[in-house]
């Protein structure tokens, strides 16, 4: 960190699990980091004496490209006016995406207007997640821990599955040449395997391209990487695009120049009853840790779809608070689900609900989420009007983002590693039943089965 560049990294997450992600590995790395909920201005900053990166959670992977221009120019403008050394537009390491919504293209489009940058890097790999990039072609594991199978991305059982945007291409060049008209190419493995300046050739050869892929497998590869853009963003801000892989990466690269503050040493947060589970994820995997959890003692609550209609919200959100709260007072863990997996009748019933409001496919696809995560997040702020709780996780991207919007939490502050890209968070708050909770946020593809379990003693996920 230097005058010129007073922050290392600002980061805007396009969700709020992926905003935690890299909240999570900035964190690991040795860099003092504060994701905020609202767009910060520099008093926001000084409560976090030695701040070295900052995140703005956002909602742009379920937005249309015409609200995430309402959305991205703003948050854009706010990150650059830290001056930072980097800027990162934090995607999903699924590189969830189509061009009608969380268009990443056009994302790009935006960044490289506000950032005045000719050529954005774009690094997808997340090793450490179970992500690879490999000569363009993005392949995922079942799941984000563990020894699932990997798939070619378009193979996924989960993500070529997805109910908003279902992965039907592998390769990332041609997946994102449907949502934007810029020159895309790619730095592959072979390159990359011959190390930075090799990189740094290669990308001056490549000048006239306004998108650059980089290939990635493993922790050698992402190294190089950050050392690739740490070295670009040393004169003027580089605006980026990936996973977290790109804070991992960087994080590499700065542990070489020791420019980090210290290694944070966290301390078990230990078991936290009854635990509070909100899922509004339809991910196979989120549906077999609800199974699991109902097998070993949690106690499951099922949102109706019928909340989609407003006249029938606010009766929903009363009685299912007060189901919420009774379970919670004779201490049982308690899951509140909009779905188990993606068979769950709920799922086509949403669809049937907006289909009666006039909504057409797209709109369904985006609606679902914001209603639903709104309605999640009313009823937690009745629960907690009623009854003191410790630990909430929140499952599903998308909707955790309206959610938490719900609740007035201004910032994040990561308490302990649970599960790689899903830490355990203190909320910071100005409403005092909201500040100081832990809260953690996974995706859909995050943890094995016992997944709750373990976030409820506060063990890490192996």
């Amino acid at each position: 960190m230097n005058k010129e560049h007073p922050l290392l990294l600002a980061y805007y997450g396009d969700d709020f699990t992926g905003s935690t992600d890299a909240l999570e590995f900035l964190t690991l790395a040795g860099i003092k980091t504060v994701l905020f909920l609202r767009h910060p201005i520099q008093k926001d900053l000084d409560l976090f004496p030695g701040i070295q990166a900052i995140g703005l959670a956002g909602k742009s992977r379920s937005m249309s490209p015409l609200e995430m221009e309402a959305e991205l120019y703003p948050a854009f403008e706010t990150l650059k006016d830290f001056n930072p050394e980097q800027v990162h537009y934090k995607v999903c390491s699924t590189f969830d995406s189509a061009p009608h919504v969380g268009n990443i293209g056009k994302a790009i489009e935006i960044g490289s207007e506000v950032f005045n940058q000719k050529t954005t890097f774009i690094s997808p790999a997340a090793p450490h997640l179970g992500r690879y990039f490999a000569f363009g072609n993005l392949f995922a594991r079942m799941g984000t821990t563990g020894n699932g199978e990997i798939h070619r991305i378009d193979r996924h059982p989960s993500m070529s599955k997805h109910p908003v945007t279902p992965a039907d291409e592998a390769d990332l060049r041609l997946h994102l040449a449907k949502q934007t008209s810029k020159t895309i190419d790619l730095i592959n493995l072979n390159t990359i395997e011959n190390g930075t300046t090799a990189v740094l050739e290669e990308i001056k050869s490549k000048e006239e391209k306004e998108i650059l892929f980089f290939d990635g497998m493993n922790q050698g590869h992402l190294k190089t990487i950050g050392e690739v853009f740490h070295h670009s963003g040393k004169e003027k801000t580089l605006f980026t695009v990936g996973s977290s892989g790109v804070e991992m990466a960087l994080g590499l690269a700065w542990k070489d120049e020791k420019i980090m503050n210290t290694k944070f040493e966290f301390q078990h947060p230990g078991e936290a009853t009854p635990l509070l589970v909100i899922s509004g994820s339809c991910s196979p995997v989120t549906g077999n840790q609800i199974e699991y959890a109902l097998a070993n003692g949690f106690e499951g609550i099922a949102l109706e779809s019928k909340v989609m209609h407003h006249d029938h919200q606010e009766q929903s959100i009363a009685d299912v608070a007060k189901q919420i709260i009774d379970k919670l007072k004779e201490g049982r863990n308690t899951i509140l689900h909009t779905s188990i997996g993606t068979t769950d009748l709920r799922i086509a019933e949403t669809e049937d609900y907006l289909k009666q409001s006039g909504l057409n496919e797209k709109e369904i696809q985006k609606q679902s989420s914001k209603i639903y995560g709104r309605v999640l997040g009313q009823i937690i702020k009745e629960v907690l009007k009623s009854v003191k709780v410790q630990r909430i996780l929140f499952a599903g991207g998308d909707t955790s983002s309206y959610a938490a919007s719900e609740l007035g939490i201004f910032a994040l502050e990561m308490l302990a590693p649970l599960a790689p890209g899903a830490p355990l968070c203190k909320a910071l708050s100005e409403d005092e039943i909201v500040n100081g909770l832990e809260l953690n946020f996974k995706g859909g593809q995050v943890g094995a089965s016992d997944y709750f379990i373990k976030v409820l003693k506060g063990e890490k996920v192996s």
